[in-house]
């Protein structure tokens, strides 16, 4: 199932290596030098539409950033699909072109180990967080470390986001 995640130590997310959506790799370490942002996202949660604007993010900012995906079916059984079925969801209805992760557990005691470092100080070196919902978002900066998280709520256009991004 997933792939042996690598961590390097430290506190940057480009020491992390996660299993694509299709099977292939997505190395952190190749953002180095944009601003990444991870989202926890599933198919059928109220927040879904925000793959539109995640979208719209990515084709607008894909020269200083990256957004990854990861689906999980941690809150409310709202991602019960396979990788093939959501990975097909999300071009179909959205378009999505950025990078999707193979689906994963964001909460409790199967978390990702990318999850687990972007929720613990102790490892993030920057602060703790809690993912409450779908589509809780992790902004990162070039180097890899935690700048912001930002609750479902916050829509990816929200200014909150993109004035990292300008």
């Amino acid at each position: 199932m997933a792939l042996a995640v690598f961590t390097l130590g430290g506190n940057s997310v480009h020491s992390f290596k996660v299993t694509s959506i299709d099977g292939g790799i997505i190395d952190f370490s190749s953002f180095k030098g944009k601003k990444i942002l991870i989202v926890n996202t599933a198919s059928k949660c109220g927040y879904t539409p925000q793959y539109e604007d995640l979208e719209k993010l990515y084709e607008t900012y894909k020269s200083k950033l990256v957004i990854v995906g990861f689906p999980a079916n941690n809150f409310g059984g709202q991602e019960p699909g396979s990788n093939t079925e959501i990975n097909a969801f999300c071009k179909k209805n959205y378009g999505v072109t950025f990078p999707l992760a193979e689906k994963v557990s964001v909460k409790g005691d199967d978390t990702h180990a990318l999850f687990k470092w972007l929720t613990s100080k102790k490892e993030n070196g920057v602060l703790d967080a809690e993912i409450k919902w779908n589509f809780t978002k992790f902004l990162l900066d070039e180097q890899g470390k935690l700048l912001a998280v930002f609750p479902s709520g916050v829509k990816p256009m929200d200014e909150e986001i993109v004035k990292f991004l300008k």
